[in-house]
């Protein structure tokens, strides 16, 4: 998948054209590939298209207009777009009260190093995170409610992926999680990795 460059951001006029159609067509493929794992884990799978999705939204709540201003957003969205053989997610701690956070936040330190993709034949491929997000959202005692995390497989692990099924674990000793990957899902994830 080809990475976002400044044209393919629309300016704040022609975003507002499109905006309600391209909106409702990425939150329908954004349900296709957003995966709930009990009952405060989420993973949405990202691509080009909902990163896209997001410097817009970006762009048009902050009033960004210079190609400067919009460059620092594709700076940091970027990363995000998957390339051959990746998977790039956000994983969101779903806790909508202080003591679900005092609670989870704690327990669920390196929760971003706990998710794995189960391959048929047996392989596992373990969620990375990239330098920069470790610096700034993981810490020794409390983790962070967002984070970002990659998937690295290798062609003969994109094939098996392809044939499934795929299953996905958390096997974080205090959020102990799986969830096979329905169809359209299964589909989605495997165009990513083409």
């Amino acid at each position: 998948m080809d990475k976002l460059t400044l044209d393919d951001i629309a300016d704040a006029r022609a975003y507002e054209r499109e905006r309600a159609d391209f909106r409702a067509r990425v939150m329908e493929v954004k349900r296709r590939r957003r995966i709930s794992f009990g009952t405060i884990l989420t993973l949405m799978f990202e691509n080009r298209d909902t990163m896209r999705l997001q410097i817009q939204e970006m762009a048009r709540v902050e009033r960004l207009i210079t190609d400067e201003e919009i460059q620092v957003e594709l700076d940091t969205y970027n990363p995000m777009v998957p390339g051959p053989g990746q998977l790039c997610a956000t994983l969101f701690l779903e806790l909508t009260s202080d003591d679900q956070m005092r609670e989870w936040l704690p327990k669920l330190v390196g929760i971003e190093r706990s998710i794995v993709i189960a391959l048929p034949g047996g392989d596992r491929v373990r969620a990375t995170t990239d330098e920069q997000h470790a610096e700034q959202l993981t810490r020794d005692n409390v983790t962070a409610a967002v984070h970002y995390i990659r998937f690295e497989l290798t062609p003969a692990q994109v094939s098996a992926f392809e044939a499934g099924p795929v299953q996905i674990d958390i096997d974080h000793p205090d959020y102990l999680e799986s969830v096979t990957l329905d169809a359209s899902t299964h589909a989605e994830l495997a165009s990513d990795l083409r």
